[in-house]
């Protein structure tokens, strides 16, 4: 898939400035966009001042565990060296691309891949959940995606309940089907999840006055869920190949960090 000569280090830090520079070039782009299209979507994720303060602070409650386990997590991956930095690079990259490329979905939010899949893999739940963190605070800051108040909320959502389920489909079914299906899988289904549970928190902020959280969650999850199939599948299909690239470039990193299929 990628010449021989890439085959060391540098390959992965050719790949990681070429994720940034395609992250740069979506959020920029993203940031002109037409007046329409903001007005219909405020910002990626839940957006700033979106849920009441019990929820904003109870989804950072949620979240703080996991960053705290992953930050501790990163310091023992940094000492390993080099390599292993630049593979921490890419899977934030890799997320802070796709999830700059957002669809209109309905206010308060919005569709895009996640990316979290990848990192989750490679590095497990809690260290994509530092990454993660790091990339919905960027874009919170710089882009006005999100916000700083459900951070958290988006955090858990994206950041924690995704590369959880990543996470346990790669080590639950490891062996048991092909590699390839396997990461497909694995990235696809952490996508589809948090929107899931990104309906499932406006639904527990906002419950329908007649069906109450269920009826409210059942809204959500049917422009959601819907609208996140195919997004979902093509990032299954998109983490396939970055993946098999990985292997091709960076087997000593890989086996080093136990990860192999």
């Amino acid at each position: 898939m990628f010449p021989q000569k890439l085959k060391n280090p540098k390959s992965l830090s050719w790949l990681l400035l070429a994720l940034l520079l395609l992250g740069t070039r979506a959020a920029w782009a993203d940031s002109i966009a037409s007046p329409s299209v903001e007005t219909i979507v405020p910002g990626m994720h839940i957006f700033e001042g979106f849920l009441p303060p019990g929820w904003a602070i109870f989804w950072f409650a949620v979240t703080i565990p996991f960053w705290i386990i992953g930050f501790r997590q990163i310091k023992k991956l940094v000492e390993q060296g080099r390599e292993t930095m630049l593979l921490l690079g890419l899977a934030g990259a890799y997320a802070f691309v796709l999830s700059a490329l957002k669809i209109p979905s309905v206010t308060g939010s919005s569709s895009h891949p996640t990316g979290t899949g990848l990192g989750a893999i490679l590095f497990g739940p809690f260290v994509m959940s530092v990454l993660g963190g790091i990339v919905l605070l960027f874009q919170a800051l710089l882009l006005a995606h999100g916000g700083l108040t459900t951070l958290g909320a988006n955090a858990f959502s994206m950041a924690v309940v995704g590369p959880l389920v990543a996470y346990g489909l790669w080590k639950g079914l490891q062996g048991k089907i092909p590699s390839a299906w396997l990461v497909f899988l694995a990235a696809a289904l952490a996508d589809w999840a948090t929107y899931v549970v990104t309906s499932l928190q406006l639904a527990l902020a906002y419950p329908d006055p007649i069906g109450g959280i269920l009826a409210s969650f059942l809204k959500f999850a049917a422009i959601f869920a819907i609208t996140q199939i195919p997004l979902a599948i093509s990032e299954g299909i998109l983490t396939v190949i970055i993946f098999k690239a990985l292997q091709s470039n960076a087997q000593a990193e890989l086996k080093t960090l136990g990860v192999e299929a």
